[in-house]
């Protein structure tokens, strides 16, 4: 089979099969570290509801998940995908680990968008007599948006690298075929066209997270 026979064949489905794992992992990952993060930074210091103890409990959690190789996690957590989805190899298997690499990076933008919040305006809501809630949802989260899309974009796009490595256990995805196609048969054309479309796959992402932060401070008048 030529490059093209088999290029037509494998690349396309397993570019989807990529995507499938980039953007769901992302999904689960926001899920898991976005209460996480509000969590950080309501308990820490000068927070809405400061809370030492639970802040660096969480904290270091946070720190020992961020720090774990991702190579070392897929495998230390295949009798937790097992569990979860029935099976440690394919696409689906590959999302657990993915989703639990990413949440912690998610947490900590959260964390460091939500302290960079004007004080002013959280001072101001507290006046006004709102719940912790209210100034979580409705300040907090509102004012902070630029900044978590634009910690969530960055996420996703490691995801891309991290869902290439997810080939190495059987995860599917490009990285399937970059490694059983174009490292282990020395077939370089193969092994270029999946870097390529992971390339194109990272500068559109990045792409799409820098309009969307562009479209919501232009909604807001902060750009004309």
């Amino acid at each position: 089979m030529n490059f093209m026979e088999l290029a037509w064949k494998l690349l396309p489905i397993e570019t989807w099969l990529t995507l499938y794992m980039v953007f769901a992992s992302a999904f689960f990952a926001t899920l898991l570290g976005l209460p996480v993060g509000i969590i950080l930074s309501i308990t820490g210091k000068g927070g809405l509801k400061e809370n030492p103890f639970l802040s660096q409990t969480l904290g270091g959690i946070v720190n020992i998940g961020r720090s774990f190789p991702f190579a070392i996690l897929m495998i230390a957590l295949i009798p937790v995908t097992r569990w979860i989805v029935g099976t440690s190899l394919g696409t689906t298997a590959a999302i657990v680990p993915l989703s639990l690499a990413a949440a912690p990076f998610i947490a900590r933008v959260i964390e460091s968008a939500l302290n960079d919040v004007d004080k002013n305006i959280i001072e101001a809501a507290q006046i006004m007599g709102s719940s912790t809630w209210q100034i979580i949802t409705k300040v907090l989260m509102m004012e902070a948006l630029p900044s978590i899309v634009s910690g969530i974009t960055l996420t996703t796009i490691h995801l891309v690298g991290y869902s290439a490595m997810a080939g190495l256990i059987g995860g599917g995805g490009l990285g399937k075929v970059a490694i059983q196609y174009g490292y282990n048969r020395f077939n370089l054309p193969i092994m270029a066209a999946t870097i390529i479309i992971l390339i194109v796959m990272v500068q559109i992402i990045q792409y799409c997270g820098n309009h969307l932060v562009k479209k919501i401070d232009v909604k807001r008048g902060k750009i004309r």
